[in-house]
């Protein structure tokens, strides 16, 4: 089906959305930071791209920005286990901030199997039209 980089620092995430793709039929290649991840990213040839925002060295929101000087269509679902805030005061929400940069889509951990799923599915349908802008940047998928 896809071959998908999946970045994230937190071990057991990176196993459960290996576990998920792979029974769904795709190849996972995994990175635990966002300069690991863009190196396998250079070496590679990826259908879709996970990446946590909240990582120690270079960030998730970095780490999409340098991806997408080197191939802007490449679709992005950002994930963050950082709670989503309500009130602006409280602080920003990285999700949207995120999906505004360039992501296509975004998961609040813990997300539902079914969630992560149907956001593959849709970002993957997405990058095969032919239009540029068959992505529509800022969609967010369904939180648990």
């Amino acid at each position: 089906m896809a071959k998908i980089l999946i970045v994230d620092d937190d071990t057991a995430v990176q196993a459960t959305i290996r576990l998920l793709l792979e029974r769904a039929g795709h190849s996972v290649v995994v990175a635990s930071d966002g300069r690991q991840g863009l190196a396998v990213f250079e070496s590679g040839d990826f259908d879709l791209l996970f990446l946590d925002i909240f990582m120690p060295g270079m960030d998730g929101l970095e780490t999409m920005r340098l991806i997408h000087q080197q191939q802007p269509l490449i679709p992005i679902i950002v994930i963050s286990g950082r709670p989503i805030v309500s009130d602006l005061a409280d602080g920003p929400d990285f999700l949207t901030m995120a999906t505004r940069l360039g992501a296509v889509s975004s998961l609040q951990k813990p997300f539902k199997p079914a969630a992560l799923l149907a956001a593959v599915a849709g970002c993957l349908e997405a990058a095969k039209r032919p239009s540029s802008s068959a992505i529509q940047v800022g969609d967010t998928a369904s939180r648990p």
